[in-house]
C-alpha cells in the first residue's frame, strides 16, 4: 500500500505545484514601474524602415553579400566592416566597390540582410 501512495502523492504534488506556479503573481510588489516601451513607429532604434549610411567595400556574387563599412546603425549596431546578405541578388550587379549607400536590415534575422537600400549622391 506504501508503495502505491507515495507515486500517487507525489505526482499530485507535481501537478499542484505547476498549476500553483503558473498563477502566481510575477510583479515586483514595491519595486519601480518600468517606463513603457515605446512603440515602433515611435521609435527610429526600433523602426524597421530606418536606413544607415556605409560604404560599399566587397561584392560576393557567390554569396550573395556585400561588404559595408558603416557608422552606428539605428538598430543599435555599432559602427563596422561586414558582410551582409542581400535580399535580392540581382542588387549585387547594382552596387560598385567605394559606392556609398543607405540601407536598411532585416530585425527579423539580427540586421544581417540588407532588405533596402539607395545610393547616396
Amino acid at each position: 500500500m506504501k508503495t502505491l501512495i507515495v507515486p500517487a502523492l507525489a505526482a499530485l504534488v507535481f501537478v499542484a505545484s505547476g498549476t500553483a506556479t503558473a498563477q502566481m503573481d510575477h510583479s515586483m510588489h514595491g519595486a519601480a514601474m518600468a517606463k513603457p516601451v515605446a512603440s515602433a513607429a515611435a521609435s527610429p532604434k526600433a523602426d524597421a524602415t530606418a536606413m544607415g549610411e556605409g560604404e560599399v567595400k566587397k561584392l560576393n556574387k557567390a554569396r550573395g553579400t556585400v561588404t559595408l563599412a558603416h557608422g552606428p546603425l539605428p538598430n543599435g549596431m555599432p559602427a563596422m566592416t561586414m558582410a551582409y546578405k542581400v535580399k535580392e541578388a540581382a542588387w549585387l550587379d547594382q552596387l560598385q566597390v567605394g559606392q556609398k549607400i543607405r540601407f536598411a536590415t532585416d530585425p527579423a534575422d539580427g540586421g544581417m540582410t540588407v532588405t533596402r537600400f539607395e545610393l547616396v549622391k
